[in-house]
């Protein structure tokens, strides 16, 4: 019927000017598809499903009781923050909420930086005091030296805080002489040295519980010891991070306490629509370069 052509025409029509937008609405969508849910995660959100890998290192980290100590290690930069600063933010939420004592080290130069800000932040949240509940040592160079020789003895390598504290007079310090006064190691790791060289140097020798969080791109060369037992899961990239972000805000709302979005949980959600907005106008362009093309064939 002449109707039901005109419906069809109509159709194509509409779909041949979604598929023929200027590139710039195009940009500014994608562009807002990133933003809004950066901006307002509360508002723009995905469910968020944790798999057993980040569930295994929450349910590592939750056995541990309030005053038992747990080693940071950070090892990684600017460059790595997006996937890497959202594990260690939530990593020092859930420990600090338990009242577990933290003692950061940093293996990379910039991870003084990357601790400094993570403990700045999440102490004025929960309101813990530098020496009470953590200390930060910083960086030393050495890699592999540093950590065997945290793994002998701290005081060897570190003689005075990143504050410029003597170590002997830090009262968290009172009675730690190596790895081995530790109930647990984590490591944030963006490559070398970081999680394998702990292992290797430090808690598969001494025994010590280990876990770790590192890029998307190391998962593969880090799995084989997880699979192995010599680490107790991992978080993988920021999709881990914000897997694990999801599990830590359930906890600290089962005790009873409040904790701000965890920014891999914004991150995930603005690349998924994004992705989305993308792979939708593929299609657009897709389906008019076809209707286009019949009807050039139509015309010749």
């Amino acid at each position: 019927s002449k109707d039901g052509s005109k419906k069809e025409n109509n159709n194509k029509k509409i779909l041949i000017k979604l598929g023929s937008l200027d590139r710039r609405i195009i940009f500014l969508l994608v562009g807002l598809s990133v933003l809004l849910p950066l901006l307002y995660p509360e508002y723009v959100s995905l469910p968020i499903r944790p798999k057993p890998h980040s569930t295994k290192v929450f349910d590592e980290l939750n056995k541990l009781d309030a005053g038992d100590k747990v080693l940071l290690s950070f090892e990684y930069g600017p460059s790595t923050m997006p996937e890497i600063h959202p594990m260690a933010i939530g990593v020092l939420r859930h420990l600090f909420a338990k009242n577990i004592l933290i003692y950061g080290f940093a293996l990379w130069p910039d991870g003084s930086f990357m601790s400094t800000k993570a403990f700045s932040q999440v102490a004025e949240e929960l309101n813990k005091e530098y020496d009470t509940d953590y200390v930060n040592l910083g960086y030393k160079p050495g890699g592999e030296a540093v950590i065997k020789g945290i793994a002998s003895d701290i005081r060897t390598m570190y003689t005075v805080d990143l504050k410029g504290n003597l170590i002997n007079d830090l009262k968290m310090m009172e009675g730690i002489k190596n790895v081995e006064d530790f109930d647990f190691v984590v490591s944030f790791s963006a490559g070398d040295p970081g999680s394998k060289q702990w292992v290797q140097f430090a808690t598969d020798p001494k025994n010590i519980p280990f876990t770790t969080g590192c890029t998307s791109i190391q998962v593969t060369d880090i799995v084989p010891y997880v699979e192995n037992g010599q680490i107790r899961g991992i978080l993988a990239g920021m999709p881990g991070a914000a897997e694990y972000e999801q599990l830590v805000e359930d906890e600290l709302k089962r005790i009873g306490k409040e904790t701000e979005p965890g920014e891999a949980t914004g991150m995930m959600a603005a690349q998924s629509i994004a992705h989305v907005v993308i792979v939708i106008f593929i299609i657009f362009g897709n389906i008019t370069y076809f209707l286009t093309r019949s009807k050039k064939r139509k015309g010749n």
